[in-house]
């Protein structure tokens, strides 16, 4: 599905469920960089094995806003930064599609860390990576976070999703696709 088109029915969806509201869209790379960097502290803070998993990772993919809303049609953006040796290396947007009974919207915090550097270097060469189809994501939920999953960590990529009360489970990344921007 074109990157455009899924924007187009985002912005439609976000327009009718908030009736003409629209969603505060980071716009620079400061703005990106100071939102990646809260994001990170609260993963710090809510999730007791953070560090544990931040020093297994080649690479985190970093996204601490994505909006999402639906009004039969759903859609969701979001736009955020991959961090390597705690740098900012470059941008992404991640955006998704869905059909179905749906109403409302919500904001959603996604923090992905690589843990092989094949998994990092696929995800960072490719057009439109999409989560399920180019490549599988662990989801860590609440029981999980408290400890180092031995099982989890020999995933290449692992997901942690927040909403404003805290660690999110059972959720799909599935059908996600991200994208290189250039704020």
């Amino acid at each position: 599905m074109p990157h455009s088109f899924i924007k187009f029915v985002l912005s439609l969806v976000v327009g009718l469920s908030l009736l003409g509201s629209s969603p505060a869209f980071a716009g620079s790379k400061v703005e990106i960089n100071f939102e990646v960097k809260q994001a990170l502290q609260r993963f710090k803070k809510d999730v007791v094995a953070a560090d544990e998993y931040i020093k297994l990772a080649k690479g985190m993919l970093v996204f601490p806003s994505i909006f999402k809303a639906g009004f039969g049609i759903g859609g969701e953006y979001g736009e955020g930064a991959m961090i390597i040796n705690g740098k900012t290396v470059e941008y992404y947007s991640t955006a998704a599609a869905s059909i179905g009974f749906q109403l409302g919207a919500q904001t959603k915090t996604v923090i992905m860390i690589f843990t092989t550097s094949k998994a990092l270097k696929k995800f960072r060469r490719s057009d439109g990576w999409e989560a399920g189809v180019d490549g599988s994501v662990a989801l860590i939920d609440v029981g999980a976070a408290t400890t180092l999953d031995t099982n989890t960590v020999k995933k290449p990529i692992i997901a942690f999703v927040f909403n404003n009360k805290g660690l999110m489970y059972n959720l799909s990344l599935e059908g996600s696709k991200y994208s290189k921007i250039n704020p």
